[in-house]
């Protein structure tokens, strides 16, 4: 990075190394959700098409745990995106589209911590944090898979990504650093050592 960005901004290795090996361990999260998608989404899919969107948060729960995490510019983004790639590897349900769809999710959490400068990491932001990713999602997928549905079931099905990202990434991802934070590793981060006065 530029000269001038403080150095609590920059990446380190130990940043890299931690949100890759992030980043891998979700890529196997989606892995294993998308490979499942058409079974888990099937009663949601019969019962209202754009219910399928409370299922949605799993796919974004990489943007915002690695930003909340690693808390330097690009990490949401970073991770979600590599995780994309990891889960495109093997092969899944959704083929290569799946890293368009990590850059387009990666994009909506990052855009939140961005806005936040980068300086604010609490619940609430984690949760819009979700909730940026949700609607991100929705906007990318109501475009390249629901395009021919009504006005109305692509706005409820953003709606309801909306929702799952902050439940499924956002309130996740915060009980996760706890959790994670408990054990130690995250003792080289300000959110390892913030998440134990939260």
């Amino acid at each position: 990075m530029p000269a001038g960005v403080p150095a609590t901004m920059r990446w380190r290795v130990v940043d890299i190394v931690v949100a890759s090996v992030l980043a891998v361990a979700i890529g196997i999260v989606f892995w294993a959700w998308s490979n499942s998608w058409e079974t888990i989404s099937a009663p949601f899919q019969a019962l209202y098409p754009p219910t399928k969107g409370l299922l949605t948060g799993v796919w974004v729960l990489g943007g915002v745990l690695g930003g909340l995490i690693i808390r330097k510019p690009g990490a949401a983004l970073y991770v979600e995106v590599l995780a994309a790639i990891v889960s495109a590897v093997p092969g899944n349900y959704f083929g290569l589209m799946v890293i368009v769809s990590g850059l387009i999710q990666g994009f909506g959490a990052e855009i939140i911590f961005a806005s936040l400068r980068y300086r604010r990491y609490t619940f609430i932001a984690t949760l819009l944090a979700g909730l940026g990713a949700g609607l991100s999602l929705a906007i990318g997928e109501n475009i390249l898979y629901n395009a021919a549905w009504t006005f109305e079931h692509k706005a409820l099905y953003t709606v309801f990504a909306g929702i799952s990202g902050m439940v499924l990434a956002g309130l996740v991802s915060w009980f996760a650093l706890k959790a994670i934070a408990r054990t130690g590793a995250l003792g080289a981060f300000a959110s390892g050592r913030s998440a134990r006065e939260v």
